[in-house]
């Protein structure tokens, strides 16, 4: 597991051992950042269930302003810092230890402009509707910010009709990547 790109490319990214946590495939993450790729400069990064880091890393070293990493594991978390740290990114870049919601909840209104969200597949349906549905409520993706969810490719992913509407859906083997975006009016 390595960052593909920016000023961080090439360096090789510590990943957690077990089956705990479920790094992104490079040729998924590449595609991945491949449909995104004009969507990250500049922009302010929340990185939910963040596992390694590894695609708030990627954000970063592609110009992400800044990021955010949440993971619920203090070993992820550990992992986390110690990725960053490698990648020279610890003034751009915060991680905490905590429950999604509770985090999400204490978030200011329309702050982050690109979240990540790659829960465990066997709860991804799940707590990726309950978070979009948090996000939603409390208003804190800017106006044409995005989400990228990743999850298992038969998993059924809500389509929102508020303010977060899903922009497109991509399936790679047995992963699926949902782009959200926040309507800009």
């Amino acid at each position: 597991m390595r960052v593909i790109t920016g000023s961080a490319r090439g360096i090789q990214l510590i990943s957690p051992e077990g089956m705990d946590v479920r790094p992104t495939a490079g040729k998924v993450k590449e595609a991945l950042f491949s449909a995104i790729q004009f969507d990250i400069e500049g922009r302010e990064v929340l990185d939910l269930f963040a596992g390694s880091g590894q695609l708030g890393i990627e954000a970063l070293s592609r110009g992400a302003a800044g990021a955010v990493f949440v993971d619920n594991s203090r070993a992820s978390a550990e992992i986390v810092r110690k990725n960053v740290d490698k990648c020279r990114f610890t003034d751009k870049a915060r991680v905490t230890v905590g429950d999604y919601k509770a985090f999400l909840k204490g978030c200011a209104p329309q702050s982050i402009g690109l979240i990540f969200m790659d829960p465990p597949y066997a709860s991804a349906p799940v707590q990726i509707e309950s978070a979009l549905r948090i996000i939603e409520d409390i208003d804190i993706l800017v106006p044409g910010g995005i989400i990228v969810c990743e999850s298992e490719g038969d998993d059924r992913l809500p389509e929102l009709s508020g303010r977060i509407v899903l922009r497109k859906c991509y399936n790679y083997g047995r992963t699926r990547i949902a782009v959200y975006e926040r309507s800009v009016g």
